[in-house]
């Protein structure tokens, strides 16, 4: 993997680069769909392609482990055959699942003991798995195993547990350094930094981090309930230390606001559940605010779903009346219709914050959208 940075705005720290993969080039600020189980919940691979126009996708250590399982995932040669998606793939390590099963998990300086969702059976993620089974997915990017501090916590916990992933991620860089990959292409590792909403923590985890001289680098442990300027302050503080040349990935990270106020800080990679989740209750995201599918006031309004800048073909294809007529009356296709609006929408706001960018004009439309973004409609 290579990354090369394009373009610097002059009036923030929002950049414009590119990252070179064996599947593809991610061109960025990018927005990485989540594919949990393989696949982005409801859609096809090839709307994924060429709807939405993601360039890169993520999968789940932790789902993918359980279910179909890396014997299946191996047989099929990567997760890249198995699903048909030919473009780069991320994916997480598994840490988030550790702190999302905090009642069924027991962590201990070897790894996490956990049961399963599905059927409470037992299993064990130390590092060395973590990466042993994200070998065997085959993401063209791999996180190494963290643990995801819960907000609030106290500093104690923080630096405990900050420690622990700092000892965890050398284990995942010597597995790495002493064992190829499994498809022959390479496999980059990033690194997590963490520390909470504690600003001494995260900026000694970001310095160790920069210190590993990784291929990238990824900042956790900022989507998990804590206040927006908290989550602002830490990227901002980390931003500052970490490594201008590598990207910069703010895991889990979020809203359209979020998104373009974390690019103005710095980052270069976002991912997030927010836009398919949502999508299936209902909720759509446009360049003039949040619509919600299932009120009445749509019931008799047949202008197309979305017909602004970044609206998805189906989004000009169908109605406001009719999508609300399908989610009214249980229809599956109403939430394939909404995520594929949705994830168009937030691949489209990537998009032009990386021509705002290298137009040198970012900020003005960055305060312009986020005025914008935020509104009911």
């Amino acid at each position: 993997m290579t990354f090369t940075l394009q373009h610097t705005d002059p009036h923030s720290n929002a950049r414009a680069g590119l990252i070179e993969t064996a599947h593809g080039t991610i061109e960025t600020p990018i927005f990485m769909p989540v594919g949990t189980l393989g696949t982005v919940k409801g859609v096809h691979t090839r709307e994924i392609e060429n709807d939405v126009k993601a360039q890169i996708i993520l999968g789940n250590t932790y789902h993918l482990y359980l279910r179909p399982s890396m014997e299946i995932l191996r047989g099929a040669g990567g997760l890249h055959k198995f699903n048909g998606w030919s473009r780069p793939i991320l994916t997480d390590s598994g840490g988030y699942q550790v702190y999302s099963l905090a009642h069924r998990r027991k962590i201990t300086e070897e790894g996490v003991t956990f049961a399963s969702h599905i059927d409470g059976s037992k299993h064990f993620f130390s590092p060395e798995k973590s990466i042993e089974i994200q070998y065997d997915i085959g993401g063209d990017i791999i996180m190494a195993f963290d643990e995801c501090p819960p907000f609030p916590c106290t500093y104690e916990y923080a630096k405990n547990s900050m420690e622990l992933t700092h000892r965890w991620l050398k284990r995942c860089i010597n597995y790495c350094d002493q064992t190829p990959p499994k498809y022959g292409y390479s496999q980059a590792l990033f690194p997590i930094v963490q520390g909470s909403v504690f600003k001494d923590l995260r900026a000694q985890s970001a310095e160790f981090i920069a210190a590993q001289n990784q291929q990238g680098n990824a900042i956790g442990g900022l989507s998990v309930g804590e206040p927006a300027e908290d989550m602002y302050a830490m990227t901002d503080l980390v931003c500052q230390i970490l490594p201008k040349d590598k990207p910069r990935y703010l895991m889990g990270v979020g809203t359209p606001v979020n998104i373009l106020e974390n690019i103005a800080l710095g980052i270069d990679m976002f991912d997030c559940v927010l836009p398919s989740r949502n999508a299936r209750h209902g909720l759509l995201y446009t360049a003039n605010g949040m619509m919600n599918m299932k009120n009445l006031k749509w019931a008799n309004d047949h202008s197309p779903i979305d017909d602004t800048e970044g609206a998805a073909p189906t989004s000009l294809f169908y109605t406001k009346a009719y999508l609300r007529h399908l989610f009214h009356v249980g229809e599956l296709l109403a939430g394939q219709i909404a995520t594929l609006h949705n994830l168009a929408f937030f691949l489209w706001l990537v998009r032009e914050a990386r021509q705002q960018i290298q137009n040198s004009t970012f900020v003005s439309w960055k305060d312009d959208m986020v005025k914008k973004l935020a509104q009911r409609l």
